[in-house]
């Protein structure tokens, strides 16, 4: 791939480092303060090795989640297009489930919508009609994000960057499916909407078109996107489509609830330190 800046040397060394990271629950310092001219496409190096060395370990790639998909979290982060990480299947919580203690670093929330693909999607050339035609359903989704990478350099306050957060998998930690399954052509997937309450309280809502105006639109560009490294988006993947609400932290003894109304709800509960 063009416009790669790093050696076959230092992205294997940046994926170990993310991979021991996750695993003793320490953040890395910040891959952007180490490597300045680092590009997109580095970045993205560094993510398919990860999921390489995870692959390798046992893990096993069950879909894809879409991120940055607001156009005022793209210029907050100087992009102008999404960006993706892999979904693994020990990513997967169940509805109404309890996420144990100390399994992530600094755990946030979004609601999002997740689509099953029935067909595959090869790009290029994929468009939103044909995401339809290939989702087999949509569900209501949670989608927990955490931080390998530290958000802030203690000594200069420096925030991360677009290549700190791809090179961790797009910050993807975990996902929670629930709610009511639908066929994609029977709602309107734009008008749908959901209430996040944390530990009863409101602490966001939204609307799905607020990802990229329809979130079938983010599947579509995922598929295109992943077409010049020859993969597809294959039957039975887990599709996640973007955010429609900002993170929210989650605290130790937090419970998650996000409302869809007619699709109904989804729901995910932090462990306490002290749990058993």
């Amino acid at each position: 791939m063009t416009n790669t800046t790093l050696a076959e040397s230092e992205i294997a060394e940046l994926a170990r480092r993310l991979h021991e990271a996750e695993q003793t629950r320490t953040p890395i310092r910040q891959i952007s303060l180490q490597y300045p001219e680092m590009t997109i496409e580095d970045s993205y190096a560094v993510q398919r090795e990860l999921i390489r060395l995870k692959v390798a370990g046992g893990a096993e790639l069950r879909g894809r989640k879409i991120g940055l998909t607001s156009k005022v979290m793209q210029r907050a982060v100087s992009i102008n297009e999404p960006d993706y990480g892999a979904l693994l299947d020990d990513m997967f919580f169940d509805d109404g489930g309890v996420v144990p203690a100390g399994r992530f670093i600094r755990p946030r929330i979004e609601v999002e919508l997740a689509f099953i693909l029935g067909e595959p999607l090869t790009g290029p050339g994929v468009t939103l009609y044909d995401v339809l035609r290939a989702a087999e359903y949509v569900t209501p989704a949670l989608e927990i994000l955490d931080a390998r990478v530290q958000m802030a350099d203690p000594d200069t306050g420096h925030l991360r960057t677009i290549v700190d957060t791809i090179s961790d998998n797009a910050a993807d930690a975990g996902i929670v499916l629930g709610g009511r399954v639908m066929k994609p052509m029977d709602v309107d997937l734009r008008w749908v909407s959901a209430l996040l309450l944390r530990n009863g309280v409101i602490e966001d809502s939204g609307v799905a078109a607020s990802v990229l105006g329809h979130p079938a639109k983010g599947v579509a560009w995922l598929a295109n996107r992943l077409a010049p490294h020859g993969v597809s988006l294959n039957a039975g993947e887990v599709i996640l489509a973007g955010s429609f609400t900002a993170p929210v932290f989650a605290e130790p003894g937090d419970t998650f609830v996000a409302d869809y109304g007619p699709m109904g709800t989804v729901s995910v509960h932090f462990a306490k330190e002290d749990s058993a």
